[in-house]
C-alpha cells in the first residue's frame, strides 16, 4: 500500500507484511520502486505487524520475520526513509477502533479477503474481520491525497474513503478524502515452479521451490532456477517473450532483465538458467553483504526503527487528536 501527499513535500507511505521471507519478487516489484521515490519524497515504510495477528501464528517466528524484515528494509537501500514497525506507532491500532465505531457489518462482510481466507474454515479471528479499518486508519493517518493502489486493495481503498467521508459528514472534517491511483508497474515476478502465481512469500502452490528469498545463498539460488518450469520447445527461437504460450521461458527473460542480464546469444533453456542465476546472485550478493554487516549490529537497527516511529508518533498524533475530539472524547 502506497500513500502519497500534495500537501508540501510528497508524502508516501508502504507497509509490508512479515508473513514470510522477503522475495526476489518484493525486491523487483515492490523495495526498488520504494528505493527510488527516496529521491522525491518524504517516505515513511512500515513493518505491519498487527495484520500478521489476523491469522493464527507463531509468536516466536513473527519476532524473527520482523527483525529480518527491519534489517532487510535498510540493507536494500532504505536509510532515507522513516522506517517503523506498526505495533510501535499506537496511534494505527487507536484509530483503528475508532474507524470500526463507523464501518458497519454490512461493510465488512463484502471484504473479499476476509471470505478468502474464512472459506473452508470453521471459524476465524475477529481481527480478521475488523482489520480493514486498520488498515484504512493506515491510510488516513498520514492525510494522503492519492493512494496508489494494484487491484487487489483496491476494495479496502474503496472502504477507506467510504469511512473517511462518513466521518467528516458525522463528527467533522478530520480526514483528507485519498484518490485512489494507479501506481507505476513494477516487476512482476512469478513463482519459477508456478508461473501463472505470482511469487510470493508464502510460497504459494509450488509450496517455496519456485520461491526465490533475498537470502537465499548463490546454490540455493541456482538449484531454484535450475528447477524452474519452462516448455519441450527445442530450437533458436524457443527462448523468446510469450507470456500465453511460454509464461515459465517468459518469466525467466523477464527476471533476466530486471536483475540486469541479457538475452543475447542465449538460445538454448540451460544457457537461459544460466544467465538467471548469475544475474540474480549478482543482484543479491550486495544485499546479503549488507544484511550481513547490519545483522552484526542490532543495535543500530533497532535505534533506526526506533526513531522512525517515533517521528510516526509526531505526525500522525494531531490526526488522531482531531477525530478523537470530533467524537467527543
Amino acid at each position: 500500500m502506497t500513500t502519497t501527499s500534495r500537501v508540501g513535500t510528497t508524502r508516501r507511505l508502504s507497509l509490508l507484511k512479515p508473513t514470510g521471507h522477503l522475495t526476489l519478487g518484493n525486491l523487483l516489484g515492490a523495495l526498488r520502486p520504494m528505493t527510488a521515490a527516496q529521491q522525491e519524497a518524504d517516505c515513511f515504510y512500515g513493518i505491519a505487524d498487527l495484520h500478521s495477528l489476523t491469522v493464527p501464528h507463531d509468536p516466536a517466528r513473527l519476532r524473527e520475520l520482523v527483525r529480518e524484515q527491519a534489517t532487510l528494509l535498510l540493507a536494500v537501500g532504505l536509510d532515507a526513509s522513516t522506517l517503523f514497525v506498526q505495533s510501535r506507532v499506537p496511534t494505527h491500532a487507536q484509530l483503528g477502533y475508532l474507524l470500526e465505531c463507523v464501518a458497519t457489518t454490512g461493510e465488512l462482510n463484502r471484504m473479499i479477503q476476509f471470505k478468502e481466507k474464512g472459506r473452508g474454515v470453521g471459524s476465524t479471528r475477529v481481527s480478521l474481520y475488523t482489520y480493514p479499518a486498520l488498515m484504512a486508519a493506515d491510510i488516513l493517518l498520514y492525510r494522503p491525497t492519492q493512494v496508489p493502489v494494484g487491484d487487489d486493495q483496491r476494495q479496502h481503498v474503496e472502504l477507506t474513503r467510504d469511512l473517511a467521508l462518513r466521518f467528516n459528514t458525522t463528527y467533522g472534517q478530520v480526514f483528507t478524502i485519498p484518490e485512489i491511483t494507479v501506481p507505476p508497474s513494477g516487476a512482476r515476478v512469478m513463482d519459477l515452479a508456478d508461473p501463472t502465481s505470482k511469487m510470493g512469500k508464502t510460497g504459494g502452490r509450488s509450496d517455496g521451490a519456485g520461491v526465490i528469498h533475498l537470502l537465499d545463498s548463490p546454490d540455493v539460488v541456482r538449484r531454484k532456477v535450475a528447477r524452474a518450469v519452462t516448455d519441450s520447445d527445442t530450437g533458436t527461437s524457443s527462448v523468446r517473450t510469450d507470456r500465453g504460450r511460454k509464461p515459465g521461458v517468459t518469466n525467466l527473460l523477464e527476471v533476466l532483465a530486471a536483475c540486469g542480464g541479457s538475452p543475447d546469444g542465449v538460445t538454448t533453456y540451460g544457457a537461459l538458467k544460466k544467465a538467471v542465476t548469475d544475474s540474480v546472485v549478482a543482484t543479491l550478493a550486495p544485499i546479503q553483504a549488507s544484511y550481513a554487516d547490519l545483522a552484526a549490529d542490532p543495535g543500530h537497527v533497532d535505534s533506526v526503527f526506533a526513531a522512525g516511529a517515533e517521528r510516526c508518533v509526531s505526525v500522525t498524533s494531531p490526526v488522531l487528536a482531531a477525530a478523537q475530539a470530533a467524537m467527543g472524547l
